[in-house]
């Protein structure tokens, strides 16, 4: 039979602590998974962008990324494509999305003639808009 008295003694008093060694588990792992998944939200592949002092450009459709690599390189996301391919390609992707924006990420040692040759592709393709993507200046 259960009595009036309780387990405390005059003596213990409640822990008034609280246990953040779960809470630092819980972030530690958070900080990890953003770790790993903050490169993999670059879009196209890895250029050394030139710096200007442009605005950034606030996009709410995920934009087609055509990337162009020092040596001359084309790619379309992370796919890499011949300059014959290109026009082609991004006629067949307009189709399913009329209005997606296309951006061109030159690398800045790109010669000139590479960059106008993608652009001239785009342009037979139907593209009358594209954008340069730029670094911001330190």
């Amino acid at each position: 039979m259960m009595t009036g008295k309780s387990n405390w003694s005059q003596d213990t008093e409640p822990m008034g602590e609280i246990n953040v060694t779960p809470l630092v588990d819980v972030m530690l792992v958070l900080l990890v998974i953003f770790m790993i998944t903050a490169p993999l939200l670059t879009q196209g592949v890895n250029v050394d962008l030139p710096e200007t002092d442009a605005p950034a450009l606030q996009q709410n459709i995920e934009p087609l990324v055509i990337s162009i690599r020092a040596n001359g390189e084309i790619f379309i996301q992370k796919h890499a494509i011949t300059i014959e391919q290109l026009a082609p390609r991004i006629k067949a992707m307009r189709k399913q999305k009329p209005d997606l924006p296309v951006f061109i990420r030159g690398d800045a040692k790109t010669p000139y003639g590479r960059v106008a040759s993608v652009m001239s592709s785009l342009e037979s393709a139907g593209i009358k808009k594209i954008g340069l993507v730029t670094e911001p200046r330190s």
